[in-house]
């Protein structure tokens, strides 16, 4: 049976949500296209796995990792078939860092990168603290934040790991150094294609627009210029979520989402 990963991803997280807290961290390695057959196996109610039957070893390890008191989500990347398995972790938080180190250190994998999607407001970035444990990371965020860090990215720039890289999207209107992540497009990386966020777009909602230089107009149009143009079945990973979901797709974003799915006047007045 051939299945819609987008939509099947979604709607398991409806039904049994796999929101992914340090007592019951779940990973997903892909190397499938939409076309391949994909099983799925329920382990518990917050925990969910994905096998292909490709005869191709997988590539992406991939981890959702939650954060409570902010409801943040923390990603672990990793090129798992690399000989280095190297890892980049987006959007850390400052608690939890010893529990995401732990789990790059059980996984064998070698932390290269800490990126952030924005300057965040609502918490206390990781970033620093790793950077302090682990020697040889470099931090990331984008040269319109501002902010500081080891790297710099601007749109169109590439941030790999192994041979996997994520591509750079200018993303500004919650704040104006607003970046998305998203994963290559190309034959030999993972699809369907994944998307980070941050907090310019939530599941069916979008970051505040009236602090820290954001532009509701703006943000407009960075979501429908750099995220609704990527493909529907194309994975949304959002920094932030206070309903119990963990992932979307574009096409529901672009059919559900009250605060995005409106012309541009109308949501400018929603969103002020």
């Amino acid at each position: 049976m051939l299945l819609n990963v987008g939509t099947f991803i979604r709607s398991a997280t409806r039904f049994s949500p796999f929101i992914i807290t340090h007592s019951s961290p779940s990973s997903f390695c892909f190397s499938f296209s939409p076309k391949q057959t994909v099983s799925f196996a329920l382990q518990s109610s917050q925990m969910a796995s994905f096998t292909t039957l490709s005869q191709s070893p997988p590539k992406l390890l991939f981890r959702q990792l939650f954060e409570k008191e902010s409801s943040t989500y923390t990603y672990l990347l990793a090129d798992c078939s690399h000989p280095d398995k190297p890892a980049l972790l987006i959007d850390p938080v400052d608690r939890t860092v010893d529990r995401d180190l732990n789990l790059v250190k059980e996984l064998g994998l070698k932390l290269i990168y800490a990126m952030n999607t924005h300057v965040h407001a609502d918490h206390v970035t990781g970033t620093g603290l790793i950077k302090g444990k682990v020697p040889g990371v470099k931090s990331v965020i984008s040269k319109a934040s501002g902010s500081k860090a080891d790297v710099f990215v601007e749109p169109g720039d590439k941030i790999s790991f192994g041979d996997l890289f994520l591509e750079v999207r200018a993303t500004p209107g919650h704040t104006m150094g607003c970046v998305t992540y998203v994963t290559g497009d190309g034959p030999d990386q993972p699809q369907p294609r994944m998307a980070f966020t941050g907090d310019a777009l939530l599941i069916r909602g979008c970051g505040r627009t009236d602090f820290q230089g954001g532009s509701s107009q703006q943000l407009y149009k960075s979501v429908h210029s750099q995220i609704f143009t990527l493909l529907k079945e194309t994975l949304l990973y959002p920094a932030h979520d206070y309903k119990g979901f963990s992932v979307t797709t574009v096409g529901e974003e672009m059919l559900y989402n009250p605060r995005l799915t409106k012309d541009e006047i109308l949501t400018w007045h929603i969103l002020r």
